[in-house]
């Protein structure tokens, strides 16, 4: 069996759907009957490290969507061979249709949160997603609203949560001194919230605990607020935390490191993301596999990460007693990696790539 991706980015790329992509692109080549992945990326801003050995992997960076749907073409002729081609974003979605037609080979769409929430753009968008031969979702929530705008029958849909490499995070453990250094925190209890600081991707939830924090600082003076992760939003940020006399209890961290990732989720005594635009939530789970409890969002696909209260704790960010309530227990709440966090482990991704492949295959 061999296999045609299309990606955004993936291996050099950065952020959750370069994961994901990756994710995809381990599990097929995991499989015993995969002879061969070719691989299409829009771009890589990093090194793209290891690589599995069965995976071809191109970066296509010229003339934006033409010149990679010019690509996608072209290397669909030299493979007429794949099985499927799997396009890992719905912005792609006119390259693989026009792939899929040329060499007549099914297609699957990935659609993540809001990038695929609402047709932003007109009926040009919705003939090509409403077309592939099937949609894979992160979450329910995701495929539910996807489908309010471009109706797809269920038998040509799947749920394929994103993974997590529990080992690759290093579990529970003690707060790295050097940290707790850098950002004041000896004899702190902290929440976290780790995510882009952009105007247009406020649905992260950072405003919600920050106008939970002087309710909070009541019961807990003790209380920092970290905030990890950067960009255009972070004035508006500080400057709301200034007027709401909190400073001295807000940190930014800044743009946090790869590999040092792990040890800003072991610095938190709770990770909260209350958001309300997102499609499923990776980071809720890597916080999870290193030990820290969580608090997700019930108004959007946060709360499948949770397995809806199973893992974490799900609230309602609108309802600030109920996100001050739900902070304060998270702050008192033991550490440890839950045994069902497994749900979501790669192997348990791989099997359910394989099968939604399966689907197409057949």
């Amino acid at each position: 069996m061999k296999y045609l991706i299309l990606a955004t980015d993936a291996y050099g790329g950065h952020g959750g759907i370069a994961q994901y992509s990756r994710d995809v692109i381990e599990a097929l080549c995991s499989n015993p009957a995969t002879t061969r992945v070719v691989a299409l990326a829009r771009s890589a801003s990093r090194a793209p490290g290891a690589m599995p050995a069965k995976l071809e992997n191109h970066i296509v960076r010229w003339f934006g969507r033409f010149g990679f749907a010019l690509a996608a073409l072209w290397h669909g002729l030299r493979n007429r061979d794949v099985a499927v081609i799997y396009c890992t974003h719905i912005n792609l979605a006119p390259a693989a249709w026009c792939v899929s037609r040329l060499i007549r080979k099914p297609w699957a769409l990935t659609i993540h949160g809001i990038d695929a929430w609402e047709n932003r753009e007109n009926a040009y968008r919705r003939y090509f997603a409403s077309r592939a031969d099937l949609v894979i979702s992160v979450s329910g929530v995701t495929l539910e609203r996807f489908r309010r705008w471009c109706p797809v029958p269920d038998h040509r849909t799947f749920i394929l949560p994103n993974a997590v490499h529990p080992d690759a995070m290093g579990g529970d453990g003690p707060r790295n001194p050097e940290l707790v250094r850098r950002y004041g925190l000896a004899g702190k209890a902290v929440i976290l919230t780790l995510g882009r600081l952009v105007s247009f991707d406020r649905h992260k939830g950072f405003d919600v605990v920050l106008d939970a924090m002087p309710a909070l600082l009541a019961e807990r003076p003790d209380l920092v607020y970290l905030i990890a992760g950067d960009g255009p939003d972070r004035a508006r940020l500080e400057a709301k935390a200034l007027a709401l006399g909190i400073t001295d209890h807000v940190v930014f961290a800044g743009d946090v490191a790869e590999h040092e990732k792990a040890d800003h989720f072991r610095l938190a005594d709770v990770f909260a993301m209350l958001s309300k635009g997102e499609g499923f939530g990776i980071v809720l789970l890597e916080a999870l596999a290193c030990g820290t409890p969580i608090i997700a969002s019930r108004a959007d696909g946060s709360r499948e990460a949770a397995l809806d209260g199973k893992v974490g704790e799900v609230v309602d960010p609108d309802n600030p007693p109920e996100v001050t309530a739900s902070i304060l227990r998270g702050l008192s709440r033991p550490r440890g990696v839950p045994a069902d966090l497994d749900h979501f482990a790669f192997p348990r991704f791989a099997e359910r790539v394989h099968r939604a492949i399966g689907l197409l295959a057949a």
